[in-house]
């Protein structure tokens, strides 16, 4: 399994000795954009690439991450255990929330 926590690291590190930017988030948030962007394309137009996109878009989420200080590896193990406590129901055709994650009641 991959260690997502080192690999955070490991990708921030690669950004300052090959000289790319670490401080404007702002512009960290537009070329992550940019490469969902190429993914979507590149899924739309059946490229083979398709999987070198996807992990783009998760260097460059990871890279984000560590800039903002955020353990992107916990954040993401509480979004799954959060999702895995909702509720669904399809209405009009629609899959809808119909309970929420109540973190409260799980104490």
């Amino acid at each position: 399994m991959v260690d997502l926590k080192q690999l955070q690291k490991e990708i921030y590190q690669n950004k300052v000795d090959k000289g790319f930017n670490v401080t404007d988030v702002n512009k960290e948030f537009c070329l992550t954009y940019g490469e969902v962007s190429e993914a979507y394309e590149a899924w739309r137009k059946k490229k083979d690439d398709l999987g070198e996109e996807l992990a783009d878009i998760a260097i460059y989420l990871l890279g984000l991450s560590e800039i903002l200080g955020i353990d992107l590896e916990d954040e993401i193990q509480k979004k799954v255990y959060k999702n895995s406590k909702r509720e669904y129901k399809v209405i009009d055709g629609v899959n809808t929330r119909t309970k929420e994650f109540d973190e409260d009641s799980e104490r």
